[in-house]
């Protein structure tokens, strides 16, 4: 039986994915992946597959959409199956250099204003007003650092060209796009869905970047619906 290997995104840890952990659990053994200790996407890549044994469904969020597709490339003999929520496959763009140093710089100034700062476009409109949701997520943000926050930046400057290789990756994709995901719009998974040769995308209403967090039910309902289609034996 495959292991579902969960990796969060940018300045995220267990929180953004600990929903769908505890939903399939009893079904299927979870690994938390830990890349926060690594600086380049390939690097969490190998960590990731280096700290598991055997057959690996990957989930990635944001950033972690792109550990996970660099995995599948890695290692096709392992990774059976892709869930890419909120991310990106596009290389480096034009100047983006100019605009994460700027955050770099602010949060070795101050974590909360980069928390204060960074999060509000990251959420659906609607959500801005859930002090708990904000609360959460502030402090997973203050709990990462600035030291990690920059390290994760750098890696995502210097991530690799993932549409370069998606036509290869054979096996089962699924694409969570969010209605308000201005950073990773719909479109973008689209691409995906079109460049992969089998994929499904599934869009969350009133949700943003955050999907996973926003709205947890309806992500991980999404998510065990595929897993139980296409692998079998799980039921949220």
């Amino acid at each position: 039986m495959s292991t579902l290997v969960l990796i969060p995104g940018l300045v995220s840890d267990g929180i953004v994915w600990a929903p769908l952990a505890e939903a399939v659990a009893q079904h299927m053994a979870v690994h938390a992946a830990d890349i926060s200790r690594t600086s380049s996407i390939s690097a969490m890549a190998e960590s990731a597959l280096a700290a598991t044994d055997g057959d690996l469904i990957v989930v990635g969020h944001s950033m972690g959409g792109r550990v996970a597709m660099e995995m599948a490339r890695i290692a096709p003999d392992r990774v059976r199956g892709l869930v890419l929520a909120n991310t990106g496959h596009h290389p480096k763009r034009d100047g983006e250099e100019i605009r994460r140093q700027q955050m770099i710089d602010l949060g070795h100034r101050s974590m909360e204003k980069l928390a204060d700062e960074w999060l509000p476009p990251m959420l659906s409109p609607a959500r801005l007003a859930d002090a708990e949701l904000i609360t959460s997520l502030r402090a997973m943000v203050l709990r990462a650092g600035p030291d990690l926050h920059e390290r994760q930046i750098r890696a995502l400057i210097s991530r690799p060209n993932a549409s370069a290789y998606m036509a290869e990756l054979g096996c089962p994709i699924l694409l969570v796009a969010a209605r308000h995901d201005g950073w990773s719009p719909i479109v973008q998974h689209q691409e995906i869905a079109d460049a992969a040769s089998d994929t499904e995308l599934v869009i969350i209403e009133d949700a943003g970047h955050f999907a996973p967090v926003e709205r947890p039910v309806e992500v991980t309902a999404a998510i065990a619906n595929w897993l139980t289609r296409r692998f079998g034996g799980i039921h949220a």
